[in-house]
């Protein structure tokens, strides 16, 4: 069963926020526990079986959204242009592939997140960091920066709203096949890099014209499954939307289809880990360069004692630098002992700098170096590159470095529009799919 919260803090909870008063906690937690379920068991479970193909090499996993989603980007447009891009990049890399793409949206919950200080100094006035809009705000005031209880009340609304629009979009015919490919035509004809995209998309074009010549037109072409992620970080948000499946009589985490545990809340015996074992969800971890192949090998044996197929996903964040380096023991050793493990690729978090100018940038291209190296690892190995991790937005803002548009750092402050990581761009993210989708059909 599901330890208590008391139990849980007891046991150390690393990057909780610190509530000025505990009774509007408890208030907002009983609330919470009422709530219907955001998603539900058997979805929870149908992903989960979706992952287990990805760890056999028989599918791969496209996880992309916000780095921080904020109350005030719950809009049709914002989560249209999300859903969007994510949809081109998978077409993209399904055909490469020749495997089904999974899609799952890092949003509809990752409001939370971990910072390196509890706070922020900026002159001679110290306020609480910034955790996230499921904790305080991100102006830089007294009343902004207090943790309040209420904004997980907040989180569960703004979710909700979140999962049924993208429903109506997937299920309305804004995921159909034929006008996803179209919008990734107009891509390709605005790219500089048009010559290097072009066949890849002719060779799509060609594949569907003879699909529409012998009139296969199934399901699939117009609809999509999309599920739904974030990092399980406020233990009172996930604790009070863990509830037991009426059919299994299991819990589950309802608040997502899947969670995961951040490079800085894995420890073993913490209280992240400690809850996240208890459930049936299919779960994640975040593995960075402090990580050892006996730390991952400890966690799956604490998450998955049963070595179910699909329900651990290893997501590595070593940096351009150090994947080379540092994955191939990790993959080495967890593949000896026969750990059921889906591998999959954050190559944003491990690349991350302050610009001249201050802004907290990324560079396009460290970030598929990563993804290069974490493919050459995996075939010099013989195992599979299960997926990549990638934040991102459908806007086209100024917020990672070069790409095709070349964006310098210069041109960070003219679309600067993330109130924590910097997210690759509309049309970084349509060049990542590209050249992940080549390196697809090597691996």
């Amino acid at each position: 069963m599901i330890p208590d919260l008391a139990a849980l803090h007891a046991q150390g909870a690393a990057q909780q926020p610190t509530y000025p008063d505990s009774e509007a906690v408890d208030a907002a937690v009983a609330r919470l526990r009422h709530f219907p379920p955001l998603v539900f068991a058997g979805e929870c479970d149908e992903l989960k079986t979706k992952l287990a193909a990805v760890s056999r090499g028989e599918a791969f996993l496209l996880q992309g959204g916000d780095c921080a989603e904020t109350f005030a980007g719950v809009t049709a447009d914002n989560v249209k242009n999300k859903l969007r891009v994510l949809l081109q990049m998978a077409v993209v890399l399904t055909y490469a592939g020749s495997v089904p793409v999974v899609k799952l949206g890092r949003l509809a919950g990752q409001y939370a997140k971990p910072r390196s200080s509890d706070t922020e100094t900026r002159g001679d006035v110290t306020l609480p960091a910034y955790r996230g809009d499921a904790v305080n705000g991100f102006d830089f005031t007294p009343e902004a920066r207090t943790p309040d209880p209420q904004r997980l009340v907040d989180v569960y609304n703004a979710s909700a709203a979140t999962l049924n629009l993208i429903r109506a979009f997937v299920n309305g015919g804004y995921a159909d096949l034929r006008q996803v490919h179209t919008w990734n035509n107009d891509f390709v004809r605005e790219s500089p890099h048009a010559q290097r995209y072009e066949l890849m998309a002719g060779e799509i074009e060609r594949a569907l014209t003879f699909m529409k010549a012998i009139g296969a037109d199934p399901d699939e072409f117009h609809r999509v499954d999309f599920h739904s992620s974030h990092e399980a970080l406020v233990l009172e948000y996930e604790h009070a939307m863990t509830r037991i499946d009426s059919r299994t009589e299991l819990p589950y985490d309802v608040s997502s289809h899947f969670v995961w545990i951040g490079e800085r809340t894995r420890q073993l015996d913490g209280a992240h880990v400690e809850l996240l074992s208890r459930i049936q969800n299919p779960i994640g971890v975040k593995l960075g360069p402090t990580s050892t192949a006996d730390d991952a090998l400890a966690l799956a044996a604490k998450l998955n004692p049963t070595n179910e197929a699909g329900r651990l996903t290893f997501i590595t964040r070593f940096g351009a630098g150090k994947i080379r380096d540092g994955l191939p023991s990790l993959v080495e050793k967890v593949t000896a002992a026969g750990v059921n493990v889906a591998w999959v690729c954050d190559p944003m978090h491990g690349n991350t700098f302050e610009a001249s100018s201050g802004y907290k940038t990324r560079a396009f291209d460290d970030v598929i170096e990563e993804v290069q190296g974490f493919f050459d690892v995996h075939r010099s190995l013989g195992t599979w590159p299960g997926g990549v991790h990638v934040e991102l937005t459908g806007d086209d803002v100024t917020e990672c470095v070069g790409g095709g548009e070349e964006l310098a750092e210069i041109d960070l402050g003219n679309r600067y529009e993330s109130v924590c990581d910097p997210r690759l761009n509309r049309v970084q993210s349509l060049e990542l799919s590209f050249l992940v989708a080549e390196m697809l059909r090597k691996a």
